[in-house]
């Protein structure tokens, strides 16, 4: 037998322990927002330091950041032409409120029928073992193919604040040839996904103000332009009838479509039937002469978030507020740029308000966009593995989320990431009753161990 189904004969063998480790994983509750669980967070990090060491990993290190710890592990033991894998994650978790929505304790591990439930079972704890489990089957089977190093932030439900300024000073400490990150997920239980492009954002504050308090709008309405119909006129303009942004200069660095792309991304079970189903709307909006997959993956938009104006309790107060607020949030596309849109905006509103109101815009937050080679050697690897287990070629999606790492792992590593996961769109994430539907989780095991001897053969 050799190295490759001795490694999955061994994750075939040891699924029971493999889910024992995963429950332990679960039961601390890593939440990276709460003062409450600083404690939990490193013990977090001191027990996945004990699961590198016991899969035989090398200088584990829990290395400080600005705020919650970054673990790191390392095998530099394959042969000495082997490309290296940095295999990203994060081990901190949402909040489990509001807990009296959940049926069994959200942390602690529950199974029913084939899904595990627990908060963190899909995102990301269950990626994160599944990538820990596929390198410790391979190194029981022998030689690693490739070189592996770890990077598990304690952040990225928060934002990941600190974890540019730590790739920065670790940038030797942290080269590779390809990153994996197994954080974005399936389609569907029969339908193995690789995500090749991440929208990025830029969201802001608006406010614009007008009286200096509120007034009486029978005394001064008709005579004191008001905040909240100004604003709504400024949110109104920024779409055009076909449902393009508005914005001068939004659309300059936005790449077009290729006919590959556009071929690939038809192939998702995301036609307007799977949006009408999901969302319960009557019929679907959005830019003309698109898709529904290719308007929330590969094209950029403008939505918004909130608003807030005058008096909205119940019943009746006849105000004319002093000022109105909107929260606005824009999904960027390669190779668009958050700073570069910010201005866009700030332009916008130059023109368009009137001189009977005064804004001001807050940059509340802004990650870049991604978008990998889905013919990298690496991803191609991926691509045989998850086809090896599935048995059907897999999907190609562009994300209309964000993971900002990845366009971070781009500029400052210099390397394409490899992103894929084993998590299902009906996980609950972030949500009540978040779960792990666990075959599908032993498949991306398989996967992955395929995934490293097929790259470690290019």
């Amino acid at each position: 037998m050799d190295n490759r189904n001795k490694a999955l004969e061994f994750a075939k063998n040891n699924q029971a322990k493999f889910l024992a480790e995963l429950n332990e994983f679960i039961r601390i509750p890593s939440v990276s927002t709460a003062p409450e669980h600083k404690s939990d967070i490193l013990k977090t990090a001191e027990w996945l330091t004990r699961q590198l060491a016991g899969i035989g990993m090398q200088n584990i290190q829990i290395l400080p950041t600005g705020g919650h710890p970054v673990v790191y592990g390392e095998c530099i033991c394959a042969r000495k032409d082997a490309p290296t894998v940095l295999i990203y994650g994060h081990y901190d978790v949402q909040p489990a409120d509001p807990l009296d929505l959940w049926t069994t304790d959200p942390f602690e591990p529950a199974q029913r029928g084939d899904n595990l439930y627990a908060r963190g079972a899909s995102d990301m704890k269950g990626q994160v073992m599944a990538s820990i489990k596929a390198v410790e089957s391979v190194m029981q089977a022998g030689e690693l193919p490739v070189n592996v190093k770890f990077l598990f932030e304690g952040e990225e439900e928060i934002g990941s604040p600190n974890l540019v300024p730590f790739i920065k000073e670790h940038v030797d400490l942290l080269a590779c040839d390809v990153a994996l990150n197994p954080d974005t997920g399936m389609i569907g239980p029969d339908a193995p996904t690789i995500t090749y492009a991440l929208r990025g954002l830029a969201y802001f504050e608006l406010r614009v103000y007008g009286p200096e308090h509120d007034l009486h709008s029978g005394l001064f309405g008709g005579t004191v332009h008001n905040p909240a119909v100004v604003l709504s006129e400024l949110i109104a303009g920024m779409h055009n009838a076909t449902g393009k942004v508005t914005l001068p200069g939004f659309y300059d660095r936005v790449r077009a479509l290729s006919a590959e792309e556009r071929a690939e991304l038809a192939r998702l079970p995301l036609d307007e039937k799977h949006f009408l189903d999901q969302t319960g709307v009557s019929a679907l909006y959005g830019e003309e002469g698109y898709t529904p997959a290719e308007r929330v993956g590969a094209r950029p938009t403008l939505e918004v978030n909130g608003l807030l104006s005058g008096f909205t309790g119940v019943g009746s107060k006849t105000v004319l507020p002093a000022y109105a607020m909107a929260k606005i949030s824009m999904r960027l596309v390669p190779d668009q740029d958050p700073k570069e849109v910010e201005e866009s905006l700030i332009t916008y509103l130059k023109e368009k308000s009137p001189n009977t109101v005064r804004w001001e815009i807050t940059n509340l937050s802004s990650g870049r966009p991604s978008i990998s080679d889905i013919h990298h050697p690496a991803t191609q690897a991926m691509v045989r593995g998850l086809e090896t287990v599935w048995g059907t070629p897999p999907l190609y999606k562009r994300e209309g989320g964000s993971v900002p790492i990845v366009g971070d792992m781009q500029r400052l590593l210099g390397v394409e990431s490899v992103l894929t996961g084993f998590g299902l769109s009906d996980d609950n994430v972030h949500a009540p009753n978040e779960k792990l539907h666990l075959p599908t989780w032993y498949k991306g095991i398989q996967a992955l161990i395929h995934f490293f001897y097929n790259y470690g053969q290019v």
